[in-house]
Order: C-alpha cells, then structure tokens, then sequence
C-alpha cells in the first residue's frame, strides 16, 4: 500500500512528483517583478504562505513575511513542528479550508526561486571515504591515500558564504594563480581544471553558544539542500598548502532552492557505516543520523543533450551532518542560525558514482565521454551541471528540485596600467 499522503492539490498525488504532501519544502519565490515570499512547494505549485499570515491563516510572529526562512528558524522547534502540521491540514485531500489557500497557489513555472535563507556562515567538509580514498590515491599514491587524522575526525574548512548561490544562477569560470608541474614560475590566468563536487548542505536552525551533542546537533538541524561546491582544482593544487583551499574553493557554492525539512526525512534515516577506527565518544551516533537519498549529476553541453555522468547515494557518508556540526562546536565556537555545512563529495565505490570530475576523468587522465559523444576531463565553458535528488518512498519521492548552474567564459583579465 503506497504511503503516499494525499492532497487536494491533485498534481502533488502521484509517485512522479518530487513536491508531494509527505515533502512540504520551504522556499522563497517572487513573481512578475514582486518582492520574494515565503513560499512551500505542493506538487506542480508554490504556496505563498507570507499571504497565509497576513490573512490570519498562519501565525509565525510576522516570519513568514520577512522573504526567507532566517527569522522562521531562530522560533524553534516548537514551531518548525506546528507550521509542519498545520501547512498538511491545510493540503489534505479532507481540508475544509480549500476556499481559503486555494487563491494563494502560484504555479511553480510562473515563480523566479531566491536563497531561501540568509546563509550566515559556511563551512565545507570531507566526509566522503570513497571521494577521500581517490583523491588521496591520485595525489599520494594509494598506500597514503587518507591522512592519519580522517578516521577519527570530521575534516573541514571555513568557506565563504557570500559564494553561495542559488539555483539557475550563471557561474564565471575563475582566474586565479596557476602553476604546472612543468613551468619553472608561476602566471595568472583562468582556471582550466574547473570542476564540481556533488554534495548536501545542512542548515543549522538553532543557534549554540558552546560544544552541543551529536544528539543535539541532529536537533538543530532545520532541513537539507543539494549543494554543488564548485572547484578549480589548478588554482587549489598551487594554493592548497600549508593552510587550504582557498582560492580554488571561492567562486561559487550553488545549492537548491528548496529547503527539504529533516522531518520530511525521518522516514529514511539509516547509520553511517562501521567504522575501522571507534570514534570518541562526543562524535559516537546515538541512533542512525544519515539519509538513504538517491542523487545524480547531468552535464548538458551547449546545445546538446543531457548525459547522466554520476549516480550515488548520501548514505555514503561516513560521518553525518549531525556529527559534522558536533565536532564544528566541540570547542566552543558559536554556531548560528543560517550557518550551512558542506557535506563534502558524495562519492560511492564504483567509477559511476564518482561525485567529481576529477575523480571521474582520474586527474584527467581517463576523459570519458557524454551521449553526444564528446569528450570530458574538466568543464566548458557553455557546460550546464545539475545535480538532482530524491528520497524514494513507498510510492512517493522527497525531492529537492535541481541545483543548476552553467559555466560562462573567464571575465577578462585586466592590465593593472590600464583603466
């Protein structure tokens, strides 16, 4: 028997939509040329729930008017619950308050997707054993491939928020400082070893003071995006040392529009795997605190076809968000509400489900080729990337809705003698 919850919205009632009852995402949307709304995606349209509150239907203490969900999450869990259950109440199939939403419905093909929060720091990790353990190989052979300290910790770097992007936003390719192995000085000029990693973004809703459990780090977690950390792998390689990514790591962090609520997700909660080494016991799980969420990356040339480059799964991780965010407060640094932490790559076992370019070309050294027959090592400029991802239930999916960005040209360099 499907478990698929119905609505009174009929396009969020079958098993194709990625928006259905059982999902409720959040979002911010604006249309024609109006300021952005909060707003929840129900099958093929957008809820304006900012309306809802002015109408006296919802009642968030004026959140849901403010154009993103920042001010919603700093309420709490108390009233992430209750917009939950009052939003379904509202959509089911039973609702006899129809007359009253139905006006506030916008078809999602007629809505212009913003942030749907203000991303107040972010922080990107390298959870990922199998996009480590390649990585690794390439650079320092296979015997060296993980360092002594990435069983037993969370490895992370703090990021730039600023570089985080929404959906459908163009991405530059980067200039930066380049040096191959080869050349005797170092030049400046575009990156040609862009890339993409495939991960999820957490989203801290409740803001700590001081080091937080694992338990309580799973608690404060608000909901989910996809997120492609975009990444010159040239500019990083020269960088890198002693203290990063930096450069290479800062053009843009594009993520879905649409927050998908760890409550939606409780459904597919499973363990993350068993560990080689036991980990102290402020990172140990106390139940399972990972997803079974399937996820796949396209590449669409310009003017050609999509091709399916990858396919893998976030139950690949080997540590989860929640112990991400534990270990991010072990030593008592603040945490806030908006801060977003990169999962890092999302890579699984098999050449396939290779959560990168670089991993799936080798370093370049194994181009591999898309459905139009061209050949790929690193992006194009004109290149489109999007990642997609679903949590499949029984005869329903929680979907994220794409997180696309397209690779325009290297703005031209500027002679610093010149205006």
């Amino acid at each position: 028997m499907s478990n698929l919850k119905s609505s009174w919205v009929e396009s969020a009632n079958n098993a194709e939509t990625q928006f259905p009852l059982n999902n409720l995402p959040y979002g911010s949307f604006s249309t024609a040329d109006g300021e952005p709304q909060c707003g929840v995606a129900i099958g093929d349209m957008v809820l304006n729930v900012a309306a809802l509150e002015i109408a006296g239907t919802l009642s968030f203490e004026g959140t849901l008017g403010t154009g993103d969900w920042t001010a919603f999450m700093a309420l709490g869990k108390g009233s992430w619950k209750r917009l939950r259950s009052e939003l379904t109440a509202l959509l089911s199939a039973d609702s006899k308050s129809r007359l009253d939403v139905e006006p506030h419905l916008v078809p999602l093909k007629d809505a212009k997707l913003h942030l749907p929060f203000k991303v107040c720091e972010y922080t990107d990790f390298y959870a990922g054993k199998h996009h480590a353990i390649n990585v690794g190989t390439m650079f320092r052979g296979a015997e060296n491939a993980l360092p002594p300290n990435w069983l037993h910790i969370p490895i992370g770097y703090n990021g730039r928020a600023s570089s985080v992007i929404v959906s459908g936003t163009p991405v530059r390719r980067p200039n930066g400082q380049l040096k191959g192995p080869n050349d005797d000085v170092p030049h400046f000029g575009p990156s040609q070893r862009f890339d993409i990693e495939l991960e999820m973004g957490a989203i801290v809703g409740q803001a700590s003071d001081d080091a937080i459990s694992v338990q309580e780090a799973f608690d404060n977690i608000f909901g989910y995006v996809l997120l492609n950390d975009w990444s010159a792998r040239d500019i990083q390689a020269w960088e890198y040392q002693p203290l990063g990514p930096f450069q290479g790591k800062a053009t843009a962090n594009t993520i879905s529009p649409w927050i998908v609520t760890a409550a939606a997700l409780e459904p597919f909660r499973c363990p993350t795997p068993e560990r080689e080494k036991e980990l102290l016991p402020y990172l140990q799980e106390p139940s399972p605190m990972l997803y079974d969420i399937d996820l796949k990356v396209g590449l669409t040339p310009q003017g050609g076809s999509e091709t399916i480059i990858t396919q893998t799964n976030y139950n690949e991780m080997y540590y989860s968000s929640a112990q991400q965010l534990a270990h991010h407060s072990s030593s008592g640094c603040p945490m806030n509400v908006g801060d977003l932490l990169g999962s890092g790559t999302i890579s699984g076992p098999d050449k396939g489900s290779r959560g990168s370019l670089l991993e799936l070309s080798w370093g370049g050294k194994e181009p591999f080729t898309l459905d139009t027959g061209e050949q790929r090592s690193f992006i194009e400029d004109g290149d489109t990337l999007t990642l997609y991802g679903a949590a499949k239930g029984d005869g329903y999916q929680i979907g994220f809705g794409s997180c696309e960005g397209k690779l325009l040209a290297a703005a031209p360099i500027k002679n610093p003698d010149t205006p």
